[in-house]
């Protein structure tokens, strides 16, 4: 079991399954790998691949309480709680105050109840198996039992990258599969009912922001010590940025030895090198690697290396072959994880859209962010202005972005509820009608996230980071070190929400309410730094040193074989990036698509053999 793919579970009723089910986890599983737990009735309850420190199961009576992922109770504190557990009603309370990233599965009563985590880094789907519905944390697992074909129309959506708006982004790849809402929690009857329950609401975001950035400093704290041995090597990114940096410091607090990566990008301005080794220095025992560009493998390398397809596309296309480097340098240094900063841009700053409620609050405070985010950002007054004024609904907001398919307006949207959703100029007419039946579909019953717009974007962005962090999860070039996202952590989310949005962010200052979370701890070199480096140069080279094998893949697009793309847009978009009028986001976003399928092609469910094509 040492690649992600390999690790799954499913959660079934406590009830009679179909005799063939059994059968199908059993060739979903490596040989002799199959673990089955059963409900009190003696009926299977989970079963899957997982290492004992992946998943533990506790059992009080009739009540079963299991926990997958980085939890801080432990079996005996688990065991104490669970005889708390009467109904389903009874479970929430049960992990209350419980840290880190982790699923919740109890059978109690009769009663299965399933839930990830509501950043969306520990997902769970239902699909129905002959009738009966079954959870898993895989949507992939979920089509190998059921034989599912790919959803085209899902698939469309993901040539919009990650404008692809609630609830639409969170949605399975697979007709029959249903992928269940962060937040949300999943009940199974023994008859055969099925429902869902919210179990996590946003906390009031009106903490002062000294008590706010004391909330998130020791939350952090907490993350990262939970997932800290004294004494272990930890491998670590240290980009030289606030997040990395900080996440850095929080472990070896906790007593870890450091192996500390930093990729040093070609730019003459770019500055991550210099503010990684300062911050390096001041870590005792840290081993610090630099890893200059120039030396390593380009990006999109390995591009015609089929992957055990993710349950999505994945945006390590690009890197993967790095990352693999990266990864063999870390373990060849004894680190048995990595700590990741990734989230940290999403979690600890709200979006621009708080605009919104700060002007509601006071309109001194928000017309000085106004003026100075348009400064900023070199926004026109009537375009902000108009952006300010808009008073749509969410419902409202998602038919006009259906309407303006397959361009969106830049820049200020991202004022609405979400960012202008755009496809890219290869997108073919069946895929933008497929993306605007389904924000129109959306349209008539979706429901924000908060009924406030900066919010609901704050959570959105939230969900995304979580969501990039499964996916990275799952991916083999990463599986040899597991990877952990402590920003990502529920409890980091809600320290984060706590606080009032206009004083966790500033047109003025970077994270503010990170640098004083982090105050006296990272140095404030690091802190009051205002530079982001980019990899725009690795970019450019990775395109023009794989230019035939991307002609390849235009001439024998997986995405034009489905209707999706148009072969002579996207032939030229591959062979002269330059001319793109989008950003590289849109050019990969599409790569990663057309990667997923080719790596589908290679790897099929059992119940459904796809000869592959010519590469």
């Amino acid at each position: 079991m040492g690649s992600a793919a390999d690790r799954w579970f499913v959660v079934l009723p406590d009830r009679d399954m179909p005799p063939h089910v059994s059968a199908r986890l059993r060739s979903a599983a490596s040989p002799d790998a199959l673990r089955v737990v059963p409900h009190a009735s003696g009926r299977p309850w989970l079963a899957g691949c997982w290492s004992d420190g992946e998943l533990s199961a506790h059992t009080t009576g009739t009540v079963r309480l299991a926990v997958a992922g980085s939890c801080s109770l432990t079996a005996a504190q688990l065991a104490v709680r669970a005889r708390q557990v009467r109904t389903v009603a009874d479970i929430e309370s049960a992990f209350s105050g419980a840290l880190g990233g982790f699923h919740v599965i109890a059978s109690v009563a009769g009663h299965t109840y399933v839930r990830g985590s509501h950043s969306g880094q520990r997902r769970v789907y239902r699909a129905d198996v002959d009738g009966v519905t079954v959870c898993a944390d895989r949507a992939r697992t979920l089509a190998r039992l059921t034989g599912a074909d790919v959803d085209t129309a899902q698939l469309a959506l993901r040539l919009a990258g990650g404008t692809v708006p609630h609830p639409l982004a969170d949605g399975a790849l697979w007709r029959g599969v249903h992928a269940v809402l962060p937040g949300d929690a999943v009940v199974l009857a023994p008859h055969g009912g099925v429902r869902a329950t919210r179990w996590w609401h946003p906390p009031v975001g009106e903490l002062p922001f000294a008590e706010a950035a004391a909330g998130l400093r020791e939350t952090l704290r907490e993350a990262v010590a939970l997932r800290v041995r004294p004494g272990e090597v930890v491998g670590a990114d240290l980009s030289g940025g606030m997040d990395s940096t900080s996440l850095c410091f929080l472990a070896a607090q906790a007593g870890a030895r450091l192996v500390a990566v930093t990729l040093d990008w070609a730019a003459p301005t770019n500055e991550d090198r210099f503010y990684a080794t300062h911050a390096a220095g001041q870590v005792p025992g840290t081993e610090h690697l630099v890893f200059p560009s120039a030396g390593l493998p380009a990006y999109f390398s390995g591009l015609d290396e089929r992957q055990a397809p993710a349950d999505e596309p994945t945006p390590a296309l690009r890197d993967q072959a790095q990352q693999r480097h990266l990864v063999e340098a870390m373990l060849a240094r004894g680190a048995t994880w990595r700590l990741v900063g990734h989230g940290g841009d999403h979690v600890v700053q709200p979006p621009p859209a708080y605009l919104h409620t700060a002007l509601r609050r006071s309109l001194t405070t928000g017309l000085r962010h106004a003026t100075g985010l348009r400064a900023h950002n070199r926004w026109t007054l009537t375009a902000m202005a108009r952006a300010l004024l808009d008073r749509r609904t969410y419902a409202s907001w998602l038919a006009d972005t259906a309407v303006r398919l397959p361009l969106a307006p830049p820049a200020t949207a991202s004022l609405g509820w979400g960012m202008p959703v755009r496809l890219p100029p290869w997108a073919s007419e069946q895929a933008v009608e497929l993306c605007r039946e389904q924000l129109r579909a959306a349209a008539r019953d979706a429901e924000p996230l908060d009924g406030d717009r900066g919010r609901h974007a704050w959570i959105h962005a939230m969900r995304q980071a979580g969501r990039i962090t499964a996916l990275l999860g799952q991916h083999p070039a990463l599986a040899g070190l597991p990877a952990h996202t402590p920003f990502c952590d529920d409890a980091v989310l809600d320290a984060a929400l706590a606080a009032r949005p206009h004083e966790a962010t500033s047109p003025w200052s970077y994270k503010p309410l990170l640098a004083a979370a982090m105050d006296n701890l990272v140095p404030a070199r690091i802190l009051n730094r205002t530079t982001k480096d980019h990899s725009g140069l690795e970019w450019w080279d990775g395109l023009r040193l794989h230019r035939r094998q991307l002609a390849a893949w235009a001439e024998q697009s997986r995405l034009v074989a489905a209707g999706l793309a148009d072969e002579q847009p996207l032939r030229d978009a591959l062979l002269s990036p330059g001319l793109l009028t989008g950003d590289a986001a849109e050019l990969e976003a599409t790569l990663g698509t057309e990667a997923w399928l080719r790596d589908l092609e290679h790897h099929p469910t059992p119940e459904r053999h796809v000869e592959p094509t010519a590469p």
